[in-house]
C-alpha cells in the first residue's frame, strides 16, 4: 500500500504565490506517489470571525484552485473538513490528552491573539489539537507543512505517541515534508518575513487571481537590497527572494537564473519575472473559471464519502481502546 499524505488551506483571504509554490505544486507532485488527502480546513477558520456568506464562497473557491493546480480528484481525495464530523470527535478525544503548557507554547495562538489572550478564543488556543486530529485522522505518513507549522505536526507527533503509550498502538507518527526550494516565498515589500495572505500590505503578495497589470505593479514596486548584482546571496534577502520566484516560475536552475541576469539592470529583472509570473498564472487562471458548480460539488461530495470511510474507521479503534461505548457497539 502506498503510504498517505494529508495537507490543508484555510478558505479565508486570497491564496498567493507563496502558498502555490510552497503547498499546492508540492501536492500535485506527492500526489502520484502517495494516497493523497487534500481538506479544505473550514472549521479552522472559524477560529476567527467570519461572514458566513464570504466564507460559504471561499471555501468553493478554494476547491476550484486546489483542481487548477494540478490536484486531481481520480488520484486524490479532495473534501471540505466539516463535510466529515470526526474530525471535531477526534479533536475533542485529543484535546482530552494535550496538555495547557503545551498549548500556550505555540507561537501562532501569541501572534493571532496579538497578545490579548484573555479575550481570544477558545478554538484559537486549541487550534493545533484539531489540526493534529485532521492529520491522525488519516493514519498519515508524510504532511506538507510550512516552517511556520512545523511546531503544530510536532504537536501532532506528541499526541500520536503518547495516545499510542497510553491505549495501544493506534496511530502512524506523521512526519514533516518540506520542500528545499520555494517552501518560504517572502513578503516584496518586507523581506524578512514571509508572503501572507493576511498582510494588510496588499503590494507585499502576488495572489493567485491578481490580473496581468496588478502582477507587473506589484513586481515594480517590490523592494531591493543595495548592490547591483542580480544573484542569490543571504545577506541580501530582498532580491534573493526575487530571483527565487524567477528559477521556480521559469524551472531554470539557480545557477541558469544567476547567468540569465548577468551584467543585468534590476528593471529589466523585474520586467522579466513580471512577464514571467503573468504567463504562469494565466492557464491557472483560466482552469480556476473551467469547473461549474455541478461538477465541483460531485468531486467534493465523492471526497468527503471516501475520507468519510478512513475517519470512521480511525475512530471507531479510537473508542474502542478508551471504553468509549455507544448504541451501535
Amino acid at each position: 500500500m502506498k503510504k498517505r499524505i494529508f495537507s490543508g488551506a484555510q478558505p479565508t483571504g486570497n491564496l498567493h504565490l507563496g502558498n502555490y509554490l510552497g503547498a499546492l505544486k508540492n501536492w500535485v507532485n506527492l500526489q502520484n506517489e502517495y494516497e493523497s488527502f487534500f481538506c479544505i480546513v473550514n472549521l479552522h477558520a472559524v477560529t476567527l470571525p467570519q461572514n458566513p456568506e464570504v466564507l460559504r464562497q471561499k471555501t468553493l473557491d478554494l476547491a476550484r484552485i486546489y483542481l487548477a493546480s494540478g490536484v486531481d480528484p481520480e488520484i486524490s481525495t479532495i473534501f471540505i473538513q466539516s463535510d466529515v464530523s470526526e474530525h471535531a470527535e477526534l479533536a475533542w478525544i485529543l484535546s482530552c490528552i494535550a496538555r495547557m503548557g503545551e498549548l500556550e507554547r505555540m507561537t501562532q495562538f501569541k501572534d493571532k491573539g496579538k497578545g490579548n489572550a484573555e479575550r481570544a478564543g477558545v478554538g484559537l488556543f486549541t487550534y493545533p489539537v484539531l489540526m493534529a486530529s485532521d492529520i491522525l485522522l488519516y493514519q498519515t505518513h508524510l504532511v506538507p507543512v510550512g516552517k511556520d507549522q512545523k511546531q503544530h505536526l510536532e504537536l501532532s507527533r506528541d499526541l500520536a505517541e503518547r495516545f499510542n503509550r497510553d491505549f495501544g498502538e493506534t496511530f502512524v507518527v506523521p512526519e514533516p515534508f518540506i520542500p528545499p526550494v520555494g517552501a518560504n516565498i517572502l513578503s516584496l515589500q518586507e523581506p524578512a518575513k514571509k508572503m501572507s495572505k493576511s498582510d494588510e500590505n496588499a503590494n507585499g503578495s502576488i495572489f493567485l487571481l491578481d490580473d496581468a497589470d496588478t502582477i507587473t505593479k506589484k513586481i515594480k514596486r517590490a523592494v531591493t537590497d543595495s548592490g547591483t548584482t542580480i544573484e542569490f546571496d543571504e545577506a541580501r534577502p530582498a532580491i534573493s527572494n526575487l530571483l527565487t520566484i524567477y528559477q521556480l516560475m521559469t524551472g531554470k536552475t539557480p545557477a541558469e537564473a544567476e547567468a540569465h541576469f548577468g551584467g543585468k539592470g534590476y528593471g529589466h529583472f523585474k520586467s522579466e519575472l513580471a512577464e514571467a509570473v503573468v504567463e504562469f498564472l494565466r492557464p491557472f487562471q483560466q482552469r480556476v473559471k473551467d469547473f461549474d458548480d455541478a461538477e465541483l460539488n460531485k468531486i467534493l461530495k465523492d471526497g468527503a464519502e471516501k475520507a468519510r470511510l478512513i475517519a470512521c474507521e480511525t475512530l471507531r479503534d479510537v473508542y474502542a481502546k478508551m471504553g468509549i461505548v455507544g448504541a451501535e457497539t
